[in-house]
């Protein structure tokens, strides 16, 4: 049996080295829990990524936890689980406290301009990736592009764009089911409704305490923690919306600022929604105030992910063997391409022409006079550097930040 020593060794080593997405940091995972340690076999590996894909939330945390699960039970997940996410929360918690000092000096803002440039190829790049997993054949093209439209054009909400591409693709795509042992299919969820209001019970205490901020902000996290799906990059769009626009936490510049420091840190991308709640809360209340918000926020994001993998780990064979299942995250993945693609235009409008519009006909298209020749010039070199010759996710950023200090110099 595997020691929780051991567990915690390895773990903490993944915590600290998981940077570059997901997909990086699956491949580290498997590189390390099947092919050095032979802690999980491949169909367990790849059966858990199939149950984490079709979840909300984090995929890689939950893999990280689902393996600590099957290794060492509800200690050995909460262990994994943790420490995939705490090195990351840190850093981002020490970057959002300096940001919130010195992020608008004018070398800081400069630096940001590269790395914003550089975020911008990233995010293309996941559309890429995914796309390329994803839509397998025209049914899935025509999901991707009616999340697109839905939410580009008409404003249509993520989660119902995502609710509806899950349907549609359990009743029109065919997917196959794997053959796996039998399983029952509520081995554990005598776990998940007891957690639900240990998951919820700080947003109650805040509320109690009267703390209208901290009680939408809890409350917002909470909603965002369970229409997760398909990764960080599927819900910036919606978060941005909501925080930018509706709630008034943050300006434009401050979330564009978010992601690019977020992409500079280990640990899953959805640790963006801690800058965020962290910038908000100083706003409202100072270094303390940011400090609960940010812990606030970390709380309903990630217990969710515990529940649904203790719940539902014991099912997982179980749920591999379902085709309609299968199906319906076909098509919340071909959606995700969509939705992915509507931050992409969104993004590039921002860091290239500075959200600057003009009208053609019924649609808003950017201002081709307002083009930022640094930013634009910034991300094609990253586009080159990371679409052509494949570097590194952290040498990019590095560079694109060192272009936009000698740039601004």
């Amino acid at each position: 049996m595997v020691s929780y020593r051991d567990i915690f060794l390895v773990f903490q080593r993944i915590g600290w080295l998981s940077f570059g997405g997901p997909a990086a940091q699956i491949a580290l995972m498997h590189s390390e829990l099947v092919e050095k340690r032979s802690w999980l076999s491949e169909g367990q590996y790849l059966r858990a990524l199939s149950l984490c894909m079709l979840l909300p939330g984090p995929e890689a945390m939950q893999l990280a936890t689902y393996a600590g699960w099957r290794l060492r039970g509800l200690p050995g997940g909460l262990i994994a689980g943790g420490l995939f996410v705490l090195p990351g929360a840190l850093v981002i918690a020490a970057l959002a406290a300096a940001y919130v000092a010195w992020g608008q000096l004018p070398l800081v803002q400069a630096a940001f301009l590269g790395i914003k440039a550089a975020v911008l190829i990233i995010v293309i790049e996941a559309l890429l990736r995914v796309s390329r997993r994803a839509l397998k054949g025209p049914a899935h093209r025509l999901i991707a592009l009616a999340a697109f439209v839905a939410i580009a054009m008409f404003g249509i909400a993520f989660p119902l764009v995502i609710l509806i591409a899950a349907a549609t693709g359990a009743l029109c795509l065919a997917a196959k089911a794997e053959l796996t042992p039998a399983s029952s299919p509520t081995a554990g969820l005598w776990l998940f409704l007891p957690g639900i209001p240990v998951w919820l019970a700080p947003v109650g205490m805040v509320w109690l305490a009267g703390s209208e901020f901290l009680t939408a902000l809890g409350l917002f996290f909470a909603k965002l923690a369970i229409v997760t799906f398909g990764g960080a990059y599927a819900v910036l769009t919606y978060m941005t919306q909501t925080v930018v626009q509706d709630l008034g936490w943050l300006t434009t510049g401050q979330m564009i600022d978010a992601l690019g420091l977020a992409e500079t840190t280990p640990g899953p991308l959805i640790l963006v929604t801690e800058f965020v709640a962290w910038l908000a809360g100083d706003a409202q209340g100072g270094t303390a105030m940011a400090a609960i918000a940010a812990a606030l926020c970390l709380w309903v994001t990630f217990v969710p992910s515990f529940l649904f993998i203790f719940a539902l780990a014991p099912s997982i064979d179980w749920i591999a063997g379902r085709p309609r299942l299968a199906a319906a995250l076909e098509g919340v993945t071909a959606a995700v391409v969509g939705v992915i693609g509507t931050l992409a235009l969104w993004f590039g409008a921002q860091v290239l022409f500075g959200g600057q519009t003009i009208a053609v006909g019924a649609l808003r298209l950017p201002d081709p006079g307002a083009l930022d020749w640094r930013a634009a010039l910034i991300a094609a070199g990253a586009g080159l550097a990371m679409l052509r010759f494949h570097a590194g996710l952290v040498p990019v950023l590095a560079a694109s930040a060192l272009a936009g200090l000698l740039i601004a110099g």
